[in-house]
């Protein structure tokens, strides 16, 4: 989630992986996780950097409990012989100075060999310098701005990978954005869209992909506007768009504005369906919006619901008895917890069954997680040369009788 501001977290691994345990169920926090003494010698931390406090927090929450899942489970399967890991989980509100500060603070942890996160795109961009620097790597179950994987000039063609130490299990705007502009126009025979973004990182390259593919199809643009993300009384844009003809609002933003949005389009008798990106996709909008029936969202792969590998990691989730919802980005916030876990015992298992020392085991964890390959909550989990996901799928989800209801399921055609 969050083309340039997005992001955030899950795994879940079946069968193949040998999780035949389901580890402790007691933990609630998520703060730290254990697992039973499995005769560990090496201390290895996965840290999670998210918002685990402020409007957002219905997704971090999700991703820290995920990661902490994910540990607990390789704990007490004992996946890595004579490591036992542990989660140093930070809050980072969603804003890029307190992730920086938070990655400055893990990559002076050396027990730290992997971080989960963050959630948003413009948190990532404050933190990738940092940890590139340390080459620590940084896995995001969220971030989709494509920039941050292939260089400012990805757009022209011209795709550098700026960070090796960056990977991602969520899929890009290049992809999402074009993707719902298809949906709009082709199935839901929507022509005419008035364009809102909130002017962060994630919203508005979004809405900036969003445009070129709709109006390459030859849908119309009715009107644009940026709002302030911190905004709650949209009067003004709801006239501009009652007034302008839309038959729908795009909007690249978060579910904190985009739920007063569409309610506040609903009471001024504006019924026109209103779609966002994966930032909207979360329980938090249709409590933030009653009035939600026929939105529209977009999410970065399928719905682990719906996927056989998401079967044991839905199980155990309920098990260990998290107070707060997975969300949207559970799955792959487990996922990249687990490909950490899985290069740090291809690093073991090619040292002679112990993890190296010294400044070098930063570098060989990282260079291990370029290769990681497994069939993981979210399908098969591996990264191409910009560190970004293989898995291209995507999901079209509605409100419908007060519940995000799986609309259409495919991969972008572009």
């Amino acid at each position: 989630m969050r083309h340039r501001s997005a992001i955030v977290v899950s795994i879940a691994v079946i069968g193949a992986l040998s999780l035949s345990a389901c580890g402790s169920r007691g933990g609630k926090s998520g703060d730290t996780a254990g697992g039973k003494d499995n005769g560990a010698t090496t201390t290895v931390v996965i840290g999670v950097d998210a918002p685990l406090t402020g409007d957002l927090s219905a997704l971090g929450l999700g991703i820290r409990n995920s990661v902490d899942l994910a540990v607990k489970n390789a704990n007490a399967a004992n996946e890595v012989p004579g490591v036992k890991f542990e989660v140093k989980a930070l809050d980072d509100t969603a804003k890029p100075a307190p992730g920086q500060q938070n990655a400055t603070q893990l990559v002076g942890d050396p027990k730290v060999l992997g971080v989960v996160g963050p959630l948003n795109s413009s948190v990532a961009q404050s933190m990738q310098q940092i940890f590139d620097d340390a080459s620590l790597t940084e896995i995001s179950p969220a971030n989709t701005g494509v920039a941050l994987s292939q260089g400012e000039k990805w757009a022209s063609g011209d795709k550098k990978r700026p960070f090796k130490s960056y990977f991602r299990t969520a899929t890009t705007d290049a992809v999402q954005g074009p993707f719902a502009a298809q949906f709009l126009y082709n199935d839901a025979k929507k022509t005419k869209v008035f364009l809102i973004d909130d002017q962060k990182t994630y919203g508005a390259g979004l809405a900036s992909t969003f445009k070129g593919e709709f109006t390459k199809l030859g849908g119309t643009l009715a009107g644009e506007e940026h709002v302030n993300p911190d905004d709650r009384d949209f009067s003004a844009i709801v006239t501009k768009v009652k007034t302008s003809g839309a038959d729908a609002v795009y909007y690249g933003g978060e579910y904190p504005a985009a739920g007063p949005l569409s309610l506040q389009l609903k009471d001024a008798g504006v019924n026109i369906p209103l779609m966002g990106g994966d930032g909207i996709q979360s329980g938090d909008f249709i409590k933030l919006n009653p009035k939600g029936q026929g939105d529209f969202a977009t999410a970065v792969g399928l719905p682990v619901e719906s996927l056989d590998t998401a079967k044991k990691y839905i199980a155990d989730y309920k098990a260990a008895g998290y107070k707060d919802a997975y969300e949207t980005y559970g799955g792959y916030s487990y996922d990249s917890a687990w490909a950490i876990i899985q290069a740090v015992k291809s690093v073991v298992s090619s040292n002679n069954g112990k993890l190296p020392t010294g400044d070098s085991v930063r570098r060989t964890v990282r260079d291990a997680v370029q290769k990681v390959s497994f069939d993981g909550v979210t399908g098969k989990v591996s990264f191409d040369e910009f560190g970004d996901t293989t898995n291209k799928q995507l999901t079209v989800y509605t409100v419908k009788d007060g519940k995000w209801a799986v609309e259409k399921s495919g991969t972008f055609n572009g």
